[in-house]
């Protein structure tokens, strides 16, 4: 059935997941060269860009594993007859999300490198989304346990 919690806390991950594409996900403002850095998860380029800037960075790496973390939540839903494909679906995308991050983390060291280094980047909420979906995967994978132990509790009782 597609109404049970583990559906809703799955179309959540699917949202926040595809939200990563859209807002930003770390960012550094130096104050003294009115320079910007902002990482997105299409790239990682400069807003206020100086004459001697370098050229923006592409982080596609990011966007891709969002969209198939997203995509896999959403296939994941419709899965409801076999709950045993449910965990498997939901291994899969626990390592996409963790491979997000440590994405986004990545990228931000790069940026950190770019701009004066004593100046310390601040995360954004692109960031923080994967860590909301992690939740929300961990959240729904325990409802489907959950579902399938009430399931062989019933076929133990006839």
């Amino acid at each position: 059935m597609i109404q049970r919690i583990q559906s809703v806390f799955l179309l959540l991950l699917a949202i926040a997941m595809a939200s990563v594409i859209f807002v930003p996900i770390w960012s550094k403002v130096d104050s003294l060269t009115s320079q910007e850095l902002v990482l997105h998860s299409t790239k990682l380029a400069f807003v206020n860009p100086a004459s001697q800037t370098p050229a923006a960075v592409n982080t596609w790496p990011i966007a891709v594993l969002a969209a198939l973390s997203a995509a896999v939540a959403l296939f994941e839903i419709f899965q409801y007859r076999s709950r045993f494909t449910q965990l498997k679906l939901g291994m899969v995308n626990l390592l996409l999300i963790v491979a997000t991050i440590g994405a986004s983390y990545y990228y931000s060291g790069v940026g950190e490198q770019m701009l004066n280094i004593k100046l310390i980047g601040t995360f954004e909420a692109g960031f923080y989304l994967p860590t909301l979906a992690l939740i929300l995967n961990l959240l729904a994978n325990r409802f489907i346990r959950r579902d399938e132990q009430l399931v062989r509790s019933m076929d133990r009782l006839r």
